[in-house]
C-alpha cells in the first residue's frame, strides 16, 4: 500500500482548504520547483508539490537524495510566516515535530536539526529554505523502501518498521494537517511547540559529536534548544548548523 500511486484528489479531500496539493510524476526537485515559483511571485501559502520521482532531489547541506520511484513520500510546501524572521529558525524543528507526530505509532523521534528517527534509524529528513517573504519546506519520508533500497545502513523505512494499512496519500494528509495545527499556533505567538519538540527529541540530554561545516568537531552534551532553534551544548556553544552524531 505504501507504494500505491499518489492521488491529488484524495489528498486534497482530506486536508483543510489551506492546502492545495499538486502531484507530478517526475521533476528534478519539488524544492527547487517551489522556490522558483516563490521567487517569481507565483507561489501562495499552502501550495504543495509532491512527486513520484525526483531526478535531482536535495537534502540538507546541499546533499543529493534519490529514491526508487514510488518508494518514498517526497514533497515540498510553501508558507508565509507572520512572526519576525529572527524566529524562523524554529520552522524546520516545527516541521520535524509534525512529521514525528504523524508517525507517533511507530515511536518516531526528532534528531536535531531535522531528521526523524524510528528505532534510532533515519526514516525522514527535511530542509527549510527562506525566500524573500516566505519559507519552502521539503520533506522526504522513506515509505515503501525495502532493505536493499535504503540509501545507507543507518536508515529505515515505514515498510521495514511494519507499517500496514497505510498509504502515502494518507501519510501526506496527516503530515500537512499536523503541520498546519502546529504552525498556526506558533505563528500566532505561541511557543508551546518547544515542549512538544523536547518531548520527541532524541538529541537533547545526550552526549553528541558536532561536526561543523568548516570541519571543526566538538563533543559535548546537548542540553536545550534556543529560542531561535539552535542546539545548546553544555560547553556553552549554540550550534546553528552541522552534523550531529549521537554518542550515547
Amino acid at each position: 500500500m505504501l507504494s500505491a500511486a499518489l492521488d491529488s484528489s484524495h489528498i486534497n479531500a482530506t486536508v483543510s482548504r489551506y492546502w492545495r496539493v499538486n502531484v507530478v510524476e517526475l521533476t528534478a526537485s519539488t524544492q527547487s520547483d517551489l522556490i522558483s515559483s516563490a521567487h517569481q511571485g507565483n507561489a501562495h501559502p499552502g501550495d504543495v508539490i509532491a512527486a513520484e520521482f525526483q531526478s535531482a532531489g536535495r537534502g540538507r547541506l546541499s546533499r543529493s537524495f534519490e529514491a526508487v520511484r514510488g518508494s518514498a513520500l517526497l514533497f515540498s510546501f510553501y508558507i508565509q510566516p507572520l512572526r519576525r524572521r529572527d524566529d524562523w529558525g524554529w520552522i524546520p524543528l516545527l516541521a520535524g515535530t509534525s512529521v514525528a507526530q504523524a508517525l507517533t505509532k511507530f515511536g518516531a523521534q526528532v534528531k536535531w536539526p531535522n531528521d526523524i528517527l524510528i528505532n534510532n534509524k533515519k526514516v525522514s529528513g527535511l530542509l527549510a529554505e527562506a525566500t524573500h517573504n516566505g519559507v519552502v519546506i521539503g520533506i522526504g519520508i522513506n515509505a515503501g523502501m525495502k532493505l536493499e533500497e535504503l540509501p545507507v545502513t543507518s536508515a529505515t523505512s515505514l515498510h521495514i518498521e511494519g507499517a500496514t494499512n497505510l498509504t502515502r496519500n494518507q501519510l501526506l494528509s496527516e503530515v500537512l494537517n499536523a503541520f498546519e495545527r502546529n504552525f498556526k499556533k506558533w505563528d500566532a505567538g505561541s511557543n508551546e511547540i518547544s515542549a512538544a519538540y523536547l518531548n520527541l527529541s532524541a538529541t537533547v540530554g545526550r552526549q553528541v559529536r558536532v561536526e561543523y561545516p568548516n570541519g571543526a568537531v566538538e563533543t559535548a552534551v546537548a542540553t536545550a534548544i534556543s529560542t531561535s532553534g539552535e542546539l545548546i551544548l553544555d560547553s556553552g556553544a549554540h550550534v546553528q548548523a552541522g552534523d550531529i552524531v549521537h554518542l550515547r
